[in-house]
């Protein structure tokens, strides 16, 4: 998916009404899988470095175009979040984007009341690498 379709999946996603129900998207938030690595769960450790990079990359690209629209992100390290969770009930989508993400930039979508989240889901090597879109109302803890 090239960035103008990023961009306007994000756009729909800020104003798409939230889920009733559990699924890929819960009630409160909505995700998006902007890229996917598909086959290449836990595969050449050499190629999943490079998908990861290449990921980052989209990532900062798109993180680029989102701060021309609504100011520089907010940078969360997710390992914080993740720790915190073994210790206290952390809301979705935080607990489970820790767990599968390092990192997060993090923006209000002026107009909208919701948040914004994107990051490289790349912590499970058993699993594919993804470049991830969540929005949210819920304010990270």
């Amino acid at each position: 998916m090239d960035i103008a379709r990023q961009l306007a999946l994000i756009d729909e996603l800020c104003f798409r009404p939230f889920p009733a129900e559990h699924g890929p998207s819960c009630p409160g938030h909505l995700t998006a899988v902007l890229a996917s690595s598909h086959g290449l769960r836990g595969g050449d450790p050499g190629e999943r470095a490079v998908t990861v990079e290449d990921y980052e990359k989209e990532r900062d690209a798109l993180c680029e175009r989102l701060a021309e629209r609504w100011g520089e992100p907010d940078l969360w390290n997710l390992q914080t979040v993740l720790l915190r969770t073994e210790r206290e009930e952390i809301p979705e989508p935080w607990a489970g984007l820790s767990a599968r993400a390092r990192v997060a930039y993090l923006w209000d979508a002026q107009g909208t009341g919701r948040r914004l989240a994107v990051a490289v889901a790349d912590r499970d090597e058993a699993d594919e690498v993804q470049l991830l879109a969540v929005v949210t109302e819920e304010a990270l803890p």
